[in-house]
């Protein structure tokens, strides 16, 4: 066609009630002066129509995940002025805010071209109040709490007094780790406030601020004492002095931006120190690409936060994420999708190819800041689950004599490494091997969640091993699993079944290799299957809920507390339709993950293995950057102010005076 089609899209939501299924319904209006058909639409978004869901108006001819692909009846045309709906009656999963419904769409033409839609928010019956995006603005008011903006907040303030606000600092720092500290909060500074001045000589106006390294601090402790002339920072570390200088970074500008609220100090001392070890957040890549600038810029978040832990998580059903040099293809087909490609488009991606990877030259750099700015970077390649996009571009990896399907709680088939072949080891330990030499902090994550509990039942291979490892009988009623619809509204409890064995040998040799190259493993909570890792080298994150973090802590594994409830920054702020974000583990406000206690009701020998907490962002709703500024600010903040303030010295008041001063990643509303 030689003539672009004016096409809009539209997409309903109505829940289900005593006397009608549920109904999710796309209209297609064709505004233009031809009429359209022998026509395909495709949607994709975090919505995932079920396969057995009844559709009217349409056939559901494709589907993969949250890809869906309709036909209208046979022979029928769109006139032009003309609209076409179909409505679906059956999802994985409720819509529960406008963020749920298709976020990408496209309709393939007779001529096998593509044509990309804009894609309006879903509507939801009866909820018109205006859509939510950007971060919740905190305004700082007339009168705070404290007389100084911090955050965390410090283990001791004792200040008083108030200086005319400097134009900024002018760090003087006494020996290598003092120099280095102030080089990177330069730079940390540049990157976040780059007109601000924040760092300036004092022939620009520069406060005097020393820097000298005294014994008897912790890692990432340091004192500050405020003079009427100078100010000294005293630490032991790095990382002691950067925290010094951020701390006082943020006095200053809040002191500068609400000078009738918040001053300046003219005399006194805070002395700090984190309450815990691992103050850290997750950020998928593999579901949403994040460029090598993103990254970067929100590694400068996080050292403003205090946070000193970032997951990254690199690889997934929906994407691979990271340069292996012996395996070019997992980058070459699994780090894109679009039409027509091995990986369709899913969360909104849409027809045109788009993705993307981090080369090694990337991650050394990405790496290196982050090591600047106090943060330990822990890799996720997610195994053996999880492994639609590594499969697609490895297929050799799959038992040849596999039949039949099984299906994740995402809707992807036979997405799991087989446990039973040598070639998955093999390959596996070349990309740790690689990924070693790229992350000095020798924690490498390994996923582990979520395998279905029908996985590998048509291998044969699988199946024999599983033979070996629980008797015939367990191998034979695992087979019975194949092509049994499970993982339809949430993830399969695989505990004692031959999944759960097969994975547990699976892990206890990777785990196994990777201590030998002198790393710890990580992983999600079902890394416990089996209970077979060693505990020394490994630890966990839990996810499901904080009942589970407890238990895990109470056989001896090493805990990161991270319940979906409260701590996956993916889920929305409150239960209206207007809040963007998912919500099938809840809701969790700003207010509500500040003041969870991660390990509330735990006793002193399970409080021994809590090593810390982390947010997660998963990636499927934020496809609109404005909708990861809603999500993640400012409960980064609230989460971050867990891991450092103790929490006696907590105070919902005076964080929520002091967020808005806080800096977002997109700024966008």
């Amino acid at each position: 066609m030689t003539e672009r089609l004016a096409l809009r899209l539209e997409s309903f939501w109505t829940p289900a009630s005593d006397n009608q299924a549920l109904a999710y319904s796309l209209k297609l209006t064709n505004a233009s002066k031809q009429a359209l058909k022998d026509f395909r639409l495709c949607i994709s978004g975090p919505a995932r129509i079920d396969p057995a869901a009844a559709v009217e108006g349409a056939t559901l001819v494709n589907r993969l995940s949250n890809h869906a692909e309709f036909a209208p009846p046979a022979g029928f045309v769109l006139e032009a002025g003309a609209a076409w709906t179909l409505t679906a009656r059956g999802l994985s999963y409720p819509l529960r805010h406008w963020t749920d419904g298709a976020t990408g769409a496209y309709v393939v033409l007779a001529d096998g071209s593509v044509q990309h839609l804009a894609v309006e928010p879903t509507k939801a019956k009866g909820d018109n109040a205006p859509l939510k995006r950007g971060a919740e603005h905190y305004p700082v008011p007339a009168v705070a709490p404290v007389t100084i903006s911090v955050i965390p907040w410090p283990r001791q303030v004792d200040v008083s007094g108030a200086l005319p606000v400097p134009a900024g600092i002018d760090p003087r720092p006494q020996g290598e780790e003092a120099k280095a500290a102030v080089v990177a909060f330069a730079e940390l500074t540049a990157r976040l406030f780059p007109v601000e001045g924040l760092v300036r000589p004092a022939a620009e106006g520069g406060f005097p601020i020393t820097l000298s390294r005294k014994d008897g601090f912790r890692p990432e402790a340091y004192a500050i004492d405020f003079a009427t002339d100078a100010a000294a920072i005293s630490a032991s570390t790095r990382t002691g002095f950067l925290y010094g200088l951020i701390t006082l970074g943020q006095i200053l500008r809040g002191a500068r931006k609400h000078p009738a609220t918040l001053v300046f100090p003219a005399q006194g001392q805070i002395n700090d120190e984190p309450s815990l070890g691992w103050r850290g957040c997750h950020l998928d890549t593999a579901r949403q690409f994040y460029a090598s600038a993103e990254i970067e810029q929100f590694l400068a978040i996080f050292a403003w936060n205090k946070l000193n832990r970032f997951h990254w998580h690199l690889s997934d059903d929906e994407a691979w994420r990271v340069e292996i040099s012996a395996y070019p293809q997992l980058t070459a087909i699994g780090a894109w999708r679009g039409h027509g490609l091995p990986i369709p488009s899913l969360l909104g991606s849409g027809p045109g190819k788009s993705g993307g990877y981090y080369t090694k030259a990337a991650i050394r750099e990405i790496v290196a800041l982050a090591g600047r700015f106090g943060i330990e970077v822990v890799p996720e390649i997610d195994v053996p689950g999880h492994c639609y996009a590594m499969l697609e571009a490895l297929p050799e990896l799959r038992d040849p004599g596999e039949h039949g399907q099984y299906f994740s709680v995402q809707g992807f088939p036979n997405n799991c490494l087989n446990p039973a072949r040598e070639e998955t080891y093999h390959v596996l330990e070349t990309i740790f091997d690689e990924m070693i030499e790229l992350f000095p902090f020798k924690a490498i994550h390994v996923g582990a969640d979520e395998v279905p509990i029908g996985a590998w039942s048509g291998s044969p291979q699988a199946l024999k091993r599983l033979a070996e490892l629980g008797g015939e009988a367990l191998a034979q009623s695992h087979a019975k699993r194949l092509g049994v619809v499970t993982n339809t509204h949430g993830a399969d409890e695989i505990d004692g079944s031959g999944a759960a064995l097969l994975q547990a040998q699976f892990l206890k040799r990777i785990q196994t290799f990777l201590a030998s190259r002198g790393c710890i493993t990580g992983g999600w909570e079902e890394a416990a299957h089996g209970n077979v890792i060693d505990k020394t080298k490994s630890y966990l994150n839990g996810w499901r809920n904080v009942e589970v973090c407890a238990a895990l802590a109470g056989e001896g594994y090493d805990i990161v507390v991270n319940p979906g409830q409260v701590y996956y920054l993916d889920m929305a702020n409150s239960q209206e339709w207007s809040e963007p974000g998912a919500a099938w583990a809840g809701w969790s406000s700003p207010e509500k993950l500040y003041g969870f206690d991660p390990v509330e009701g735990w006793s002193a020998a399970q409080k021994k293995h809590f090593l810390g907490v982390q947010c997660c962002i998963w990636s499927e709703p934020m496809t609109d950057r404005a909708v990861f500024d809603r999500l993640v600010f400012p409960r980064l903040s609230a989460l971050a102010e867990t891991g450092w303030t103790t929490p006696e010295r907590k105070s919902w008041e005076r964080f929520s005076a002091l967020a808005g001063l806080m800096p977002v990643l997109y700024g966008s509303s």
